[in-house]
């Protein structure tokens, strides 16, 4: 099952290097994001612990020593519900860093362009909170959307992983 986890993976890297403009793309992405997602809770894997497809080819990422940062997320995931096709909408992911060490977050990255998060670029002290905002654009995007916000900083793991997910009902055309 491991096997077929990290397949799907490489499948669904492969499948976003090419462009997130083509629909039947796009289908296919949101297929395989919703099956990584239920085989790594069937398995016991949470997302936000899982390394990135290539890191999992190399060694494992070991604990640095010394005192390290923690995020904790109020919530990992997050439903829109059904919106409307062309809707502009957001979600804030708040977080609070329980760690000994301050936060740096190096990078926030999202599976498709129509999804932008927005992190904060100064660390993050002890005890201190911090927001991720994750803007998803619905437009030419019918059908359920499950979008994943990969964020890389100096925790350990260094990958955490949250989600969005919405069902956008299909604009009328006019013909």
């Amino acid at each position: 099952m491991k096997h077929f986890t990290k397949t799907l993976i490489v499948l669904f890297v492969g499948a976003v290097a090419f462009s997130c403009s083509n629909k039947e793309l796009e289908g296919r992405i949101a297929k395989l994001e919703g099956k990584v997602a239920e085989l790594e809770t069937k398995n016991g894997v949470r997302p936000t612990t899982a390394t990135t497809p290539s890191a999992a080819a190399k060694a494992p990422e070991v604990k640095p020593d010394g005192p390290l940062p923690s995020m904790v997320f109020t919530e990992e995931s997050f439903d829109f519900g059904t919106i409307n096709e062309g809707d502009v909408v957001d979600h804030v992911f708040t977080f609070t860093n329980t760690g000994d060490a301050p936060l740096i977050i190096s990078s926030a990255t999202a599976t498709c362009g129509c999804t932008v998060p927005d992190w904060p670029r100064e660390p993050i002290a002890v005890g201190a909170e911090g927001q991720i905002k994750v803007q998803f654009n619905s437009r030419n995007k019918p059908g359920i959307q499950n979008k994943t916000v990969t964020i890389t900083a100096n925790t350990y793991p260094k990958i955490n992983r949250l989600s969005i997910k919405a069902n956008v009902t299909k604009a009328d055309n006019p013909s």
